[in-house]
């Protein structure tokens, strides 16, 4: 899990651009906010700008000016120090939150090249003993001591018709209301004759893919840097946040459905998606000065389908507003945490479910969505921490279970919900700045520890920032009660000069390793997606010379299948390349595959850069 070397220059096409120039705005810059209630956290910072496409293609020209960004991640502050980004990458302005020169993730993945050693497999790690526990540090209360404000709700809206959620968490989880990120995901599947398991996903009968659309970055002035984090794919829409904006686009055209205006710049949103495709949104109240941050007090719930901001509140006292640093959704709530404390809403109404009590020796840094919600809990000093990991109802707060973890671990990341698997950097030993040197598979029921699974860095290419963030992993996948993790990428067998990987799995009831593994290649690097019924959806990233590929491993005979493969012509591939699974946004689902970039930078680096790309299998 260290973070490699940069790749080597590529020289992008001058002019035109990598499709039809499209003309967004240049908006003002905002800046990232802090969080004046805890000095200690340190913020995160913005990933690097990669270069933008080459050669250029003929997409249907777009009604009005294309959003950006990916879900927000507007990283309050936290005491570990992240390793300095890649060289040439562009350096954070102030509109990232956070303004510390050196971002904990989204910098620009290497090639082929440059990558460093580091492939290997850890010792088998027995369970530990379970540490089940009550509830500690107080409870949630609907509605407690702190005046909950609305703002005023902008509906700006086509509208489309209603459907099923493309990218689901798996292919048969009906009744569960989330939708699986590009770091995880839950599902199971019903096993064939051969040990087959089956998935949603189907083959293309061309699996090659062709570029459907793109979207050009928005223009921002010099060394000014904005988060655009947010992408969801329905099987009506693909929304994709901008710069204090989220847009809708035709997921085959790219031409714009519906545009959501937003008072200021997104600091973060939900990678979770409820069943009537609904999610929601942290950002700011309006535009910041330059070198100025305004606060991410704001949270919307967003409907999908029809492009309507639902509702915007904050929770705080008085003038006081809480800025708030990670958002979720679950069962119709989304969950706000922040170091005040945790606050929730009704997805469908905005009603304020609890908020923070101040009297509170203990509070909800964030939490983990999906089919469960799960609060990190925090109590004690910052150098004698306790963690709480508690699974708790989503309409009260109630704790169902509670799993503490040791003292001094001072952060853990919400990889996956059901079941429950935590990630955490204990003693500060993964030492790359991955965030994980193990994990925590937790009974969702009784709060035991079912296995313990160590993750040394050095070994494994999954990444999570518990900092402040507590659901942002990338590589992993969970399903069938098994973790699904990349490893570190190593020679290949054909040289020194080819790079690869492979996927590996770990059973989360004994904490050992199942003895699958599925291959990336000679040149490729494999990096799990999603769940998709039993079977794992991974992208390959390509070598120099091919273009990446969207495969399905089954989740019994480990058998891979080429679900879309994009073009190899070096104009497509330098583009592609620029958005490495570690630091951007993939969405995939029947033969389409988007990539989007999660920050806007004014730095650039002459050619065209773009903010989505969109590829497409036409069998």
């Amino acid at each position: 899990m260290t973070q490699p070397p940069p790749p080597p220059p590529n020289q992008p096409p001058q002019g035109g651009g990598f499709g039809a120039p499209q003309n967004p705005q240049n908006p003002q810059n905002p800046q990232n906010p802090q969080n004046p209630q805890n000095p200690q956290n340190p913020q995160d910072q913005p990933p690097q700008q990669p270069p933008g496409f080459g050669a250029p293609q003929t997409p249907p020209p777009p009604a009005q000016q294309p959003p950006q960004g990916g879900p927000a991640y507007g990283h309050p502050q936290g005491p570990p120090q992240t390793p300095p980004p890649p060289h040439g990458s562009p350096q954070p302005g102030y509109g990232y939150p956070g303004g510390q020169p050196n971002p904990y993730g989204y910098p620009q993945q290497p090639g082929p090249y440059g990558q460093q050693p580091g492939y290997g497999y850890p010792p088998q790690t027995m369970p530990l003993h379970p540490q089940p526990g009550g509830p500690a540090g107080g409870g949630r209360k609907p509605n407690a001591q702190l005046v909950i404000i609305v703002a005023a709700v902008v509906a700006i809206a086509l509208i489309i018709g209603g459907g099923v959620l493309y990218a689901k968490s798996s292919g048969d989880d009906k009744g569960k209301d989330d939708t699986a990120s590009s770091s995880g995901g839950t599902g199971g599947g019903d096993k064939g004759d051969d040990g087959s398991t089956k998935g949603a996903e189907k083959v293309p009968s061309d699996t090659g893919s062709k570029v459907l659309f793109q979207v050009p970055q928005p223009k921002v002035d010099k060394d000014d840097t904005f988060v655009v984090e947010g992408s969801w794919l329905t099987d009506k829409v693909y929304a994709k946040s901008g710069i204090a904006e989220i847009v809708g686009y035709d997921p085959g055209k790219g031409t714009k459905l519906w545009t959501i205006k937003l008072p200021g710049p997104v600091c973060q949103a939900s990678r979770h998606v409820s069943q009537d495709n609904r999610t929601a949104v942290l950002f700011q109240p309006r535009m910041p000065a330059k070198n100025s941050s305004e606060g991410c007090s704001q949270v919307a719930g967003i409907d999908l389908d029809t492009g309507k901001k639902l509702w915007t509140k904050t929770a705080g006292s008085g003038d006081q507003p809480i800025n708030f640093d990670n958002v979720t959704v679950s069962a119709g709530t989304v969950a706000v945490g922040s170091t005040s404390g945790g606050a929730a809403f009704d997805l469908a109404t905005g009603k304020a479910l609890w908020t923070p009590k101040p009297a509170d020796t203990c509070y909800d840094a964030g939490y983990g969505g999906g089919p469960k919600l799960v609060a990190v809990r925090k109590c004690g000093a910052y150098d004698a921490r306790e963690l709480h990991i508690q699974t708790i109802d989503q309409k009260s707060g109630k704790v169902i279970s509670e799993y503490k973890l040791a003292k001094g671990i001072e952060y853990a990341s919400v990889v996956s919900t059901d079941p429950l698997v935590v990630a955490a950097d204990v003693g500060d030993s993964a030492g790359d700045g991955s965030g994980i040197s193990d994990f925590f598979s937790i009974d969702n029921k009784t709060g035991k520890l079912r296995a313990r699974i160590s993750a040394p860095g050095d070994d494994y290419a999954a990444e999570c920032d518990g900092i402040t963030r507590i659901e942002d992993c990338s590589g992993i996948a969970v399903g069938d009660d098994r973790l699904f993790v990349p490893t570190e990428e190593h020679e290949a067998a054909s040289g020194e000069y080819s790079r690869t990987n492979e996927v590996v799995v770990f059973d989360l009831l004994t904490g050992r390793q199942t003895g699958q593994r599925a291959d990336a290649g000679d040149g490729y690097t494999i990096t799990p997606l999603r769940m998709d019924g039993g079977n794992v959806i991974a992208y390959k990233r390509p070598p120099y010379d091919k273009g990446g590929q969207i495969v399905s491993i089954d989740g019994g005979t480990f058998k891979q299948t080429v679900l879309l493969e994009n073009p190899a012509t070096e104009a497509v591939r330098d583009v592609e390349t620029s958005m490495s699974p570690e630091y951007s946004e993939i969405r995939y689902s029947q033969g389409r595959l988007y990539m989007a970039d999660v920050y806007a930078s004014g730095s650039s680096s002459g050619g065209q850069e773009y903010l989505v790309v969109a590829f497409g299998t036409s069998g």
